[in-house]
């Protein structure tokens, strides 16, 4: 089964969950803010796509950190904010249980199904 992690009210998810629904592929939500995720699992993922690309860098909760925060953020910090706040996680990332992929991009979501 294809796993669709992020928040619930975020457009790009919905984008996504749209372009999902329309192709006819059956996914299962995982909302990061009512679920959480696991430290396994988010070690996982960092393990294969980086903790950079993970971290979204563009959302509220990362504006809401202090400069000092923002500018001094490592692999172990970063790595702990993100089971602390999920919602910082970037959105979509989409599991298909072989490969995970960040972002949404019609084309790309495309390859990933084809």
């Amino acid at each position: 089964m294809i796993t669709i992690y992020g928040i619930k009210n975020c457009d790009t998810m919905k984008k996504a969950m749209r372009w999902l629904d329309e192709q006819g592929i059956d996914y299962r939500f995982h909302d990061y803010r009512k679920d959480g995720i696991d430290a396994g699992q988010l070690r996982g993922w960092e393990r294969e796509l980086g903790w950079e690309a993970l971290l979204n860098r563009r959302g509220q909760l990362w504006r809401k950190l202090s400069q000092a925060d923002r500018d001094n953020i490592d692999q172990a910090t970063a790595m702990q904010l993100m089971l602390d706040n999920p919602g910082i996680i970037k959105r979509p990332l989409i599991d298909t249980g072989t490969q995970r992929k960040l972002g949404f991009d019609p084309a790309d979501y495309a390859a990933l199904f084809d």
